[in-house]
């Protein structure tokens, strides 16, 4: 039988734990979805890392990349409304923020990127949530222009 002094120690460790549990738990909370469009994956990672930087905006889960036509299916559905261009890169972002608030501060900086906030209120969000785990990450490192052209023209100088 175990004495009292270690069964109040078992039950402090289980609260403890029970705690650290429903935390992360609420960490990955989903309240709405960043779709981001834009002309080329570097616009598209520059604007991703632009929401956490400048927006201060949380993200849920990591960021996944997007069917650019899906993306632009998802704009029409959220704005109602006809396109004036197609994207050429997307991506979507759950994030832990309100949406109330996420567009307040997406309202406040300038990504090189077009970003819709979908919440729950339309009728796409639930369908986007339980599509997202599904896709494949976007590696978030950018790649300098400047350092990556000089190595492809010279790659096909010796070809």
């Amino acid at each position: 039988m175990l004495a009292p002094r270690y069964i109040s120690v078992l039950l402090v460790y289980m609260d403890r734990r029970k705690m650290n549990l429903l935390e992360k738990q609420g960490e990955n909370n989903i309240n709405c979805l960043a779709v981001v469009r834009a002309d080329d994956i570097s616009k598209v990672k520059t604007a991703l890392c632009d929401l956490v930087r400048y927006a201060r905006l949380t993200f849920a889960d990591n960021a996944r990349r997007l069917e650019p036509a899906f993306a632009d299916n998802i704009l029409i559905h959220v704005m109602k409304s006809p396109l004036r261009t197609c994207c050429e890169a997307a991506s979507i972002v759950p994030l832990a923020d309100e949406p109330s608030a996420a567009i307040g501060r997406l309202r406040k900086i300038h990504p090189p990127a077009h970003v819709i906030i979908v919440s729950p209120r339309h009728e796409i969000y639930h369908e986007l949530v339980n599509y997202v785990d599904i896709l494949p990450e976007i590696d978030l490192t950018l790649e300098p222009k400047a350092y990556s052209e000089p190595v492809q023209q010279a790659e096909e100088a010796e070809i």
